[in-house]
């Protein structure tokens, strides 16, 4: 099955290089920038394992199938039609026919989607799977070429893209409250007081170094918060716990490691982990690969 892009013919699929028969997972990082990764990926074979990471993903599938599932329930998502996964939702991933799928997807950290809504809560998109009519032509522009570099003004405008298809497919424009299974809550025209400058100074406080463990007292320090309120509205405005963003960013630090040619070992007690099979673990529930498997599905 082809798609046919509204802007450009082949559109997207002819940028998709071909994974081939062969069995396995093949990753290519893009262009990124602060807070946005790019990736195309193609899997044929084993898929990935139930995982979650800490931001959204907005995804095109571009060749054969993609099949995941998501909130409980079976999802299928053919070339043409746009995947949106909310922060913390776990989900797989695997090839709904023997030919495999290719897709590529857009990564965003969800405080570029506080600051583009003023602080509102995290928009919620409950049924994941968007429509070739229902999808924004120039969000797949964003897709065409990864490896475009992208500037400043590159990085506003594909961060309010997306923000714009999440408003728009929100379960936010039900009338009734709606939580996600992470836990965060999404109330149609409702702010909540979220203090989101007390919660930036514990999320940078924790980015500055993941692999430094702080705590709770720290948290309440930095905040002039109580730790139940940091618990509770830290969530709320970037999708997943200080404990999990901790973790991840401690994974994102083992990827550039691990990108650059470190040893897995040496990634792990770089990274902070506790050592190899710990930060292992981790990682597979952050991406569905072992370490092992996803460095050798870089290109």
């Amino acid at each position: 099955m082809g798609y046919e892009s509204p802007e450009g013919g082949a559109g997207l699929r002819r940028h998709l290089r071909d994974g081939g028969d062969r069995p396995g997972h093949r990753l290519r990082f893009g262009s990124g920038a602060a807070g946005i990764e790019r990736l195309e990926a193609s899997l044929t074979g084993e898929g990935f394992a139930t995982h979650r990471h800490d931001t959204y993903a907005i995804g095109m599938t571009l060749r054969g199938v993609q099949t995941f599932r998501y909130r409980g329930e079976p999802r299928h998502c053919l070339p043409g039609e746009w995947h949106v996964l909310h922060p913390d939702e776990p989900h797989d991933g695997v090839a709904g026919t023997d030919e495999g799928f290719g897709y590529r997807i857009i990564y965003l950290d969800p405080s570029l989607v506080q600051e583009a809504l003023g602080g509102a809560p995290l928009p919620f998109v409950a049924d994941p799977v968007i429509g070739r009519r229902d999808a924004d032509p120039a969000l797949a522009a964003c897709l065409r070429d990864i490896d475009e570099p992208l500037d400043e003004a590159g990085r506003l405008t594909l961060t309010l893209r997306v923000v714009h298809m999440l408003v728009r497919h929100s379960s936010a424009r039900d009338s009734s409250v709606r939580h996600s299974s992470a836990g965060s809550t999404v109330r149609p025209g409702v702010r909540a007081p979220l203090a989101l400058e007390a919660l930036a100074r514990v999320r940078d406080l924790i980015a500055d170094d993941p692999t430094v463990r702080h705590t709770l007292a720290e948290f309440e320090q930095i905040a002039g918060l109580d730790r139940w309120t940091v618990a509770r509205q830290f969530r709320v405005a970037f999708g997943t716990s200080p404990t999990r963003f901790r973790t991840m960013r401690q994974l994102d630090l083992a990827r550039r490691l691990l990108r650059g040619g470190v040893p897995l070992a040496g990634a792990a007690q770089l990274a902070g982990f506790a050592d190899q099979a710990h930060m292992s673990r981790m990682f597979k529930r952050a991406y569905g690969l072992t370490p092992a498997k996803w460095t050798a599905a870089l290109a």
